[in-house]
């Protein structure tokens, strides 16, 4: 499991930013949790891969260390996931 450090701000609100382990299947994504809610972002498609709970309830404060650290997080993922890599070897992974 991968843990995105957040600003202590957001980590007393109990946010947190995951890539967890065994989503072999999935398609890349960040898990954004906040106590007992959970999103789903895209590393490809760098959007909410779902509409509920509502995205917009994700502070921006929190999309924007996703954003800052975009690059790491996508390493981490293809680190973790060899064979489901982010983007192909062929695309530039400059955000």
């Amino acid at each position: 499991m991968y843990e995105l450090p957040l600003p202590q701000n957001l980590v007393i609100e109990r946010w947190k930013v995951k890539i967890w382990n065994k989503e072999i299947r999935e398609p890349p994504h960040l898990t954004i949790i906040c106590k007992t809610q959970i999103w789903r972002w895209g590393l490809r498609e760098r959007e909410f891969m779902d509409t509920k709970p509502d995205p917009s309830l994700v502070p921006q404060q929190v999309m924007d260390e996703i954003h800052r650290q975009y690059v790491l997080l996508c390493n981490e993922w293809d680190r973790m996931y060899p064979n489901n890599p982010n983007v192909g070897p062929e695309e530039n992974k400059d955000a």
